[in-house]
């Protein structure tokens, strides 16, 4: 048995619609599958998904655009200067260049500005407006931000300069008094699509002012909208779509440094680029000094410039993700030393020095670690301010539950999944209680469990390369729109190891009768060792393309791995008995030793607990359910093996089954030298064993033991008594067979049992455990039945 990291719950498809998409779009089962699970049920909208021409929303749709575009233009009749003010993440970074394009083109005199994250934090500041009204600034637009700007409106207003806000985050219960703004979102909001990016809304001004489609701003749209995780439907997935293929081809000098420098190959370019490589890089810029680098490097045309940029954006891409490592360690251990889990659904940690830049990020791990909502803080006890970032997990809305405590957070937005705030230090400890308070109510165990939606079940034979180049029509995929995921269920494997150069990856092949499909599973190389080569597994994760050499293979990118029946791990005569700490894993682990003289050694030596089983009451009391147990050596009976395992119903047998000496191997006497031994004894009369026993024993080739052997069986039949190693028939003894001995019928048994556990194949002893742990395994599903 193998437990998955996380439940895997497979969406319940309606296949009766799937099978009729399937034949009316003459796609294959898998591909209409997907498309049902993702709402597009009818032939129409499915077609429309995959084939449908670009429609973009009339922009003058939003409320207040018309007031923006014309105070715009007139700015720009005017040569009055404009200012762009945004955010330092990747969004803000998109959203300010693709607005800083658009005025330039259209010969506004603009300017733009980023506040720092460290002296300033996130969003509009008086200062910033302060310092722009003493440069001459008449016009302010905000972007990706200015939404919670309530007093830094008022500000505006005071100083006489226009503010135009765009935004796309969650708005708080007053919306600030601006010249207009322009979000999805608002109460009176009649815009049809909610979901933009902050870049998005930038690109819907855009298109306003342009009064057409601004196709050369998709390159940059497509960042922001990909990067901020908003969901990949409706204007966002033409903005992705268009976008990716726009960035292919791009003649943007910075973006061309940021692929030249990042290893990206344009040609080669998706939706996970942008995730993985573009995004983290501008990032990173905004993370540890001023976002202004980003921006400069998008807007460059000098390609020198852009080269020298580019390298400074790769170094703090680099200083940030050692920065990242060392905060998460502390972060850790700080959790474990101080809010342990069982205490704690909100983790709310905190330290001076943090780098306040980051911590998103580490929030971000601690989730991925604790499965439970994490805010990380950064203190400046000079300000006496604490600035943090917050993750969270499903069930737990962030900007709900911190919109419960504005009386501790002057600052603080974001959405239900991630926020950023700034509060005391003396209220640190109220949030973490308040917080915490709420989790208990709301959430309940099985919410910090961890979560695997799955598209589909799959068969090795729907897995070829036709169904994949369709399931590739679905992309980009994000949120919303996820990259499908799917369950292949039971199947065997051919070839399994660890790859990589710290063999911390996983090569695989599966198969069924239908087929067989390859699967590489990163950072799941421990695994081997958990798996019995002989063990069926379930494993999800994503279909692809393989092509390498010009052929192209169906595989699967293995995300996690699980073994639904116990499992069987053999180091029978391998001598590895001071491996098993480290072989079998320490959860649920049960060592069993049957002699006690191997107590001892598993305990001080290996420094391992055992449990010593010398008999069957011993073994019928033992609890193995779930449990992984070694069997350290060779067990003194068959019943007591079978009273060890019968209904435990174990997760892995390691067996091992150390033994000094065998009987197997040793004569076991027939009826025949049983016959040859008393009819020697008949004719020599008495013989002292300890003289003579090896004469005998090397007259018909035995071993001393083998006489020792009979000598104790005749013995307790009454057949001779035996006084100071002397033996004698005694007279008349009474007729009986050798199964009436003891010695004997031990014997036999130790024999056969060392056949069935020693010198078995691995199959031969999976069965022979099998038919005991099974047998109870099916009378506890019929006593079910009848619960």
């Amino acid at each position: 048995m193998l437990k998955p990291k996380t439940r895997w719950v497979v969406r319940d498809s309606d296949r009766h619609k799937a099978e009729q998409l399937a034949s009316e779009l003459n796609i294959t089962p898998l591909a209409a599958s997907l498309l049902v699970n993702r709402g597009f049920d009818s032939a129409s909208s499915a077609r429309f998904f995959l084939f449908g021409k670009d429609e973009f929303h009339d922009p003058y749709l939003f409320k207040g655009m018309d007031i923006a575009v014309k105070r715009i233009r007139t700015a720009i009749d005017e040569k009055e200067p404009i200012l762009i003010f945004g955010d330092y993440d990747a969004d803000g970074v998109s959203s300010t260049s693709v607005l800083m394009m658009t005025l330039k083109d259209l010969g506004a005199d603009v300017q733009f500005y980023i506040p720092n994250r460290f002296t300033e934090g996130y969003g509009p500041n008086e200062a910033a407006f302060r310092h722009a009204a003493e440069t001459g600034i008449k016009l302010i637009i905000t972007v990706d931000t200015g939404i919670a700007a309530v007093h830094e409106a008022n500000v505006a207003k005071e100083l006489g300069i226009d503010l135009i806000i765009t935004d796309h985050h969650e708005r708080g219960p007053v919306i600030p008094e601006a010249l207009a703004i322009i979000h999805p979102k608002l109460p009176d909001s009649t815009y049809p699509f909610r979901e933009l990016a902050g870049v998005g809304v930038a690109f819907k001004l855009a298109h306003a002012l342009y009064d057409r489609l601004p196709e050369h701003l998709f390159e940059i749209a497509v960042i922001g909208t990909i990067a901020d995780l908003v969901s990949l439907t409706g204007e966002n997935r033409l903005i992705a779509k268009r976008g990716l293929e726009k960035l292919k081809v791009t003649k943007n000098i910075g973006l061309r440094a940021i692929f030249k420098i990042a290893g990206v190959d344009p040609a080669t370019i998706n939706e996970e680029t942008i995730g993985f490589t573009i995004a983290p890089r501008i990032n990173a810029v905004g993370r540890l000094a001023d976002a202004d680098l980003a921006v400069d490097l998008i807007l460059c045309e000098d390609s020198e410039e852009a080269e020298y940029l580019a390298e400074e954006m790769e170094g703090f891409n680099k200083s940030r993700q050692s920065i990242v490592h060392t905060i998460t360690e502390e972060a850790i251990a700080e959790v474990e030393s101080n809010y342990p889990i069982d205490d704690n659904r909100v983790l709310v940690i905190g330290k001076e020095g943090w780098n306040a830049g980051v911590i998103g990020i580490v929030a971000s791990k601690l989730v991925e670690k604790y499965y439970r909502p994490a805010i990380v803080l950064s203190f400046d006890p000079e300000k006496g301010l604490a600035k943090g970032s917050a993750r969270s997990i499903p069930g737990f809305d962030l900007f709900q539950n911190l919109s419960t405590l504005r009386d501790i957070l002057p600052h603080f937005g974001g959405h239900p999944m991630a926020a950023g705030m700034t509060l005391k230090l003396e209220d640190v400890a109220e949030l973490r209680e308040k917080l915490n308070a709420r989790a208990f109510e709301l959430l309940t165990e099985e919410d910090f469990i961890p979560v695997t939606y799955l598209d589909e079940e799959v068969h090795l034979d729907e897995v070829h390369l036709s169904s994949l180049d369709e399931i590739s029509m679905l992309a980009p995929f994000g949120v919303d729109n996820p990259k499908p995921k799917v369950l292949i269920n039971n199947v065997e494997i051919t070839n399994i190891r660890k790859i990589g150069s710290e063999q911390n990856h996983l090569k695989i092949t599966v198969n069924d009768p239908a087929g067989n499909l390859d699967g590489v599973g990163f950072g799941l190389g421990a695994v081997v060792d958990e798996i019995s080569p002989a063990s069926k597994i379930s494993l999800i994760g994503e279909l692809s393309i393989n092509e390498w050499n010009n052929i192209r293979k169906p595989q699967i990118f293995v995300q996690d791995i699980a073994v639904n029946s116990w499992q069987l791990f053999d180091f029978r005569g391998q001598k590895r008995i001071n491996s098993i700490p480290s072989t079998v894993p320490a959860e649920n682990r049960q060592i069993i030793v049957f002699n006690k003289q191997y107590v001892e050694k598993m305990n001080s030596h290996l420094g391992v607990e055992t449990i010593c089983i010398e008999d069957a009451e011993a073994a019928k009391a033992f609890d193995g359910y779930h449990k992984n147990i070694a069997l350290v050596d060779f067990p003194p009976s068959k019943e007591i093996l079978i009273h060890l395992l019968k209904g435990k119903e174990p997760a892995r047998i390691y067996t091992y089954f150390y033994k000094a000496s065998s009987d197997f191997f040793s004569t076991v006497p027939t009826r025949e030298h049983f016959k040859w031994y008393y009819g020697f004894l008949l004719k020599k009369g008495p013989v002292d064993l300890k003289r003579y026993g090896d004469d005998i024993a090397k007259l018909k080739g035995w071993s001393r033991e083998t006489i020792i052997f009979m000598s104790k069986v005749f013995s307790e039949l009454d057949f001779v008594t035996i006084n100071n190693g002397f033996i004698t028939l005694n007279n008349q003894p009474q007729k009986r067979d050798l199964t009436d001995s003891k010695t004997f019928l031990q014997k036999q048994a130790q024999s056969a049992l060392e056949k069935d556990l020693l010198f078995s194949s691995f199959e031969e002893l999976k069965r022979w455990f099998s038919n005991i742990i099974e047998e109870s395994v099916e009378i506890e599903e019929e006593v079910k039945q009848w619960i």
